[in-house]
């Protein structure tokens, strides 16, 4: 059983605001605002081990690769996903859209029964992210981010204070 969820890390993400006076403008220049990193985190439920992966973007491309990474990690054995309800994640018959992840578990699943599928996956209630354990993990890392903020001088920075987090 393994928790995901994704981390869309912006950068200026961590300069949220200033404290000063309120009759002063302060001004804080954020360069490239476009810069972004999407990064995929599952937790297993067994063993505790936290897995994470930079993607491009959070979207079915992405979901599919990062289930076959997950699948590789942990081969010939059966995985249940637990996700929120992202449109990436779109999974259950009859859907509006079949979607990239949709095709990828037919195809693997291919016509098994329920109980002998190779990935199942499960949502959690809408609106709830108190219910998955990654949002923690990412509410850590955001924090820890925050502290180090003086050391980032650019997203590159971030992203690599970022994955020391992880890694430590």
């Amino acid at each position: 059983m393994l928790f995901i969820d994704e981390y869309h890390l912006l950068n200026g993400d961590i300069c949220g605001y200033v404290w000063g006076q309120t009759k002063i403008r302060i001004e804080v220049p954020i360069k490239n605002e476009k810069n972004r990193q999407t990064y995929f985190g599952s937790l297993n439920y067994q063993t505790h081990e936290f897995t994470i992966e930079a993607y491009p973007a959070g979207n079915g491309e992405s979901t599919v690769k990062f289930v076959k990474n997950l699948q590789g990690k942990y081969p010939n054995q059966k995985i249940v996903l637990i996700w929120d309800g992202a449109s990436y994640h779109r999974f259950i018959v009859g859907a509006p859209t079949i979607g990239e992840f949709r095709e990828y578990l037919t195809e693997v699943n291919q016509s098994k029964s329920p109980d002998n599928l190779e990935v199942t996956c499960i949502l959690f209630a809408p609106n709830a992210p108190q219910q998955n354990p990654v949002e923690d993990i990412w509410l850590q890392a955001k924090n820890f981010l925050i502290k180090y903020w003086y050391l980032c001088k650019s997203f590159w920075a971030v992203k690599k204070l970022l994955e020391l987090f992880y890694d430590s």
